[in-house]
């Protein structure tokens, strides 16, 4: 049902600190713009914009009408 890794540390409690909700499981999680330098990020950019979506049992993201993430795993 992991995105990533199924050792990764989970939470199903929100905080409201973007750095413990965008773990929370069973969502999915996107960021757009500047990477954390201490990641070892090289991305430069202005912002930094954190997108977490709650993905029920038949959620799925669609990318350019092609399904990309069904039942907590990538399909490509």
């Amino acid at each position: 049902m992991w995105a990533s890794s199924p050792s990764a540390p989970t939470t199903r409690l929100l905080s409201h600190n973007i750095l413990f909700d965008e773990k929370i499981g069973g969502t999915f999680h996107m960021a757009l713009g500047a990477g954390y330098p201490e990641t070892g990020s090289r991305n430069k950019s202005i912002i930094h914009w954190d997108m977490i979506c709650g993905m029920g049992e038949e959620a799925d993201i669609k990318v350019d009408g092609e399904v990309f993430y069904k039942n907590g795993q990538f399909t490509f």
